[in-house]
Parts: C-alpha cells; sequence; structure tokens
C-alpha cells in the first residue's frame, strides 16, 4: 500500500464568494480554474483557486452557505492554511504588498525552521505564507503565469495545515497509525508530521490544544482538507484500510474533477482522500479556466435550474491583462 503523497486541496467556507474571488484573484494572485457549485447542495458556489494549470496539492477552494452564520476559532478545527512560495525574499515581498493593500498581516516568523508570514482575510480566515527556501520534498505547482504577482514571488500551492486538536494523543496516534505519517519536530505545543515525499507539500502541524474552547464551523473557518493519493486503485485501498481501525467512511465518491473518499477522523476534523486526476481541464480550455459555470455531467441536465439558483457573478479574465505589481 503506497503512502498519501501530500496535500491535495483544502476547502473553506467564505461570506461572500464575490468578495473571495476578488481576495484570491487580485490580492494573492492564484487562478480561479473553477467555478462550479456543490455537488450536495447545488444553491451553494464551490470556487477552486489554484496555480497556473490547477495542479493536485495547489487548490484552495470554497462554499458560500446561503445565510451560514460566522464560525469561531478554537479547538477542534483545522486552523491554519498554508501557501508556499519560493522564498524568504518572497516574504519581503507579500509583507509590503498586504501593507499597502490593508491586509492584516503578523509580520515573518519562523516555525520548525522555516520562515512564514500569518494573515488573515475579511471572513479572519486564518492563513500563512510559507517560504520554500530550502524545502526538498513534494514538488511545488506553476504560479499563474498570466496574473498581478511577479514570479518569482507568486504562490505555487499549498504548505502544511494547521489543526489544534483536544486529545493530541488519540490524533497523533490516528495519523501515524491509520495514515501512515510521521513525526518529525516539536516546538512546544506544536508537533510537525510529514507523509510521503514530506516538504512543504505534505505536511500537517498539530497544535496539542486541549483548554481553548471548542470551534464552531461557519464562514471564515475550513470545512475539510484532502490528501492526495495517485489513481482510483490506490482509493480503493485506502477505502478499504480505513475502516480496519473502526472509522466510517463516505466510501467512493465520483466528484468528476477527482475521486474521493471522505471519513470523520476527530471532532470536527473531516479528511478526505483525493485522487490527482482526471483533474480541471476536460471541460474548459486552458486559456478560459473558471469563466464559465461548469458542471459536471450528472448536474448539466439541472443547468437551468442551478443557474437561476445561484446568482451570476462575473470571472472573465482571459479578455484583460495584468501588470506585474511589484509591491
Amino acid at each position: 500500500m503506497n503512502d498519501l503523497k501530500g496535500i491535495h486541496h483544502v476547502t473553506a467556507i467564505t461570506s461572500s464568494a464575490e468578495k473571495n474571488y476578488e481576495f484570491f484573484t487580485y490580492v494573492l494572485g492564484m487562478r480561479l480554474i473553477k467555478k462550479t457549485v456543490n455537488q450536495d447542495d447545488i444553491q451553494t458556489y464551490h470556487l477552486f483557486f489554484a496555480d497556473d494549470k490547477g495542479s493536485p496539492g495547489t487548490d484552495m477552494t470554497f462554499f458560500d452557505f446561503p445565510g451560514i452564520p460566522k464560525g469561531s476559532h478554537g479547538t477542534n478545527e483545522i486552523s491554519t492554511t498554508s501557501f508556499r512560495v519560493p522564498s524568504d525574499e518572497a516574504l519581503d515581498y507579500w509583507v509590503k504588498r498586504f501593507d499597502r493593500l490593508n491586509i492584516e498581516q503578523k509580520g515573518i516568523k519562523k516555525r520548525f525552521g522555516r520562515k512564514v508570514l500569518p494573515f488573515v482575510d475579511f471572513d479572519d480566515q486564518s492563513y500563512e505564507l510559507i517560504s520554500d527556501e530550502y524545502d526538498q520534498g513534494v514538488a511545488p505547482g506553476t504560479p499563474w503565469q498570466d496574473g498581478p504577482i511577479p514570479l518569482e514571488f507568486a504562490i505555487t500551492g499549498l504548505g502544511p495545515i494547521h489543526i489544534r486538536i483536544e486529545n493530541y494523543k488519540y490524533f497523533k496516534e490516528m495519523l501515524e497509525k491509520v495514515l501512515r505519517f510521521k513525526k518529525v519536530k516539536e516546538e512546544g505545543s506544536f508537533h510537525l508530521f510529514e507523509v510521503g515525499q514530506g516538504g512543504n507539500g505534505a505536511q500537517v502541524v498539530v497544535e496539542d490544544a486541549p483548554a481553548l474552547p471548542s470551534a464552531r464551523q461557519g464562514f471564515g473557518t475550513v470545512h475539510h482538507v484532502a490528501f492526495r493519493v495517485e489513481d482510483r486503485d490506490a482509493l480503493e485501498e485506502w477505502i478499504d484500510h480505513i475502516p480496519k481501525f473502526g472509522y466510517r467512511t463516505s466510501g467512493y465518491v465520483n466528484r468528476h474533477y477527482f475521486e474521493s473518499l471522505y471519513v470523520g477522523v476527530a471532532p470536527q476534523i473531516l479528511f478526505e482522500f483525493a485522487t490527482d486526476g482526471p483533474g480541471f481541464m476536460g471541460d474548459e480550455p486552458y486559456e478560459t479556466l473558471g469563466e464559465k459555470l461548469s458542471l459536471p455531467p450528472m448536474l448539466e441536465p439541472k443547468r437551468e435550474e442551478i443557474e437561476r439558483s445561484v446568482r451570476p457573478i462575473n470571472t472573465v479574465r482571459s479578455n484583460k491583462t495584468f501588470g506585474k505589481e511589484w509591491e
């Protein structure tokens, strides 16, 4: 049985698909590679932001559930999503950029030997940029070539995922025995685990946080994190493997852009296992990715109903030229 390959995607909840699109496109310079709907709630947008080609391990996705309240941060939460940038110098660029655009950032820090820059968005969703300066693990993606960020500073994929947990002893055992992660470092209450080739693209930071109040899911919080498996055969191995430890799972789920398995691994912590393919290029050309409402084949017969229920959002970028912004 092969190890997990690293992080596949993170899915979070936003209060506004429109503001979310503006923030990820014009502030972070990530490419919208798919505008679709939640396959389990077709009145809800599902936006996918990723690298230039929608590579696995690079996409941050968002639901905007109508009427959902704001979430609160605490323990038993996927608390922070990291994004990889090429170098320490890139972090200096982002400090200046965030200051110019009035984005709340907390200054460059060092964690587990890597420089990071924590920041938040308009929903108080928690993120950080992490430098790939000394990274030797999972390869990064390709920055959005036509976006506003100079390529030497641009985001190239997902970095370590932070999880706060009430019962650290249990969670450590689950990561190691069930998911085959290895603990590699410790700093106080923070514990660094990695899987597969390791490095920034295959790490989870677990914070032992029994004293915090329990988090509450809502906008401004993460819904789930997905980990990469090679293909359907590898996914079937995990479908067989996880129930042996007493976990109930979703069983096989076809998400069209990838194939999946879901399992609740701790209170309010949902993990997904997702295949690297087929990917996002099958129903739209590279030049206009994310510009139309894309629906998987099982939802295509409901297109008229769906288009009536979700408000239109203009995501056309192929007719625009982005000048590179040097801060």
